[in-house]
């Protein structure tokens, strides 16, 4: 199973075992994956798991502000693999396809990430 960390904005630090059922991401409070940012409307993000390719897409849900992943705005249902950043309004998302026990594993998960996305300072 996948998960989805929230790496900036007012929920930094909780992550979201995603299974294998479609999940809804906006500023709703019904929604299991709340985000509270301004910028995000109620609806904002759907990610989907294909149970025949074995595989989650995310879908921009008509948002006001849009979805990034990796810095390049979705206009339809984009495939998600290992360690993509979704923004959604002003708040960093990290999808992995990985699934944790509890926040530290999490955490941990993302700051071996933030590592690998650092540059090589070069003299």
């Amino acid at each position: 199973m996948a998960s989805i960390i929230i790496i900036s904005g007012a929920k930094k630090g909780d992550y979201y075992s995603l299974g294998h059922r479609t999940n809804v991401i906006g500023r709703a409070e019904s929604l299991l994956i709340q985000i509270l940012d301004e910028h995000v409307s109620r609806k904002h993000l759907q990610i989907r798991f294909d149970a025949e390719k074995q595989q989650y897409y995310a879908l921009d849900m008509k948002s006001r502000h849009g979805v990034f992943i990796n810095g390049k705005r979705i206009r339809e249902e984009v495939l998600l693999i290992d360690d993509d950043r979704i923004l959604v309004g002003e708040t960093m998302l990290l999808f992995t396809d990985k699934d944790f026990s509890d926040r530290e594993s999490a955490l941990s998960h993302f700051k071996k990430v933030g590592e690998r996305m650092r540059p090589t300072a070069i003299q």
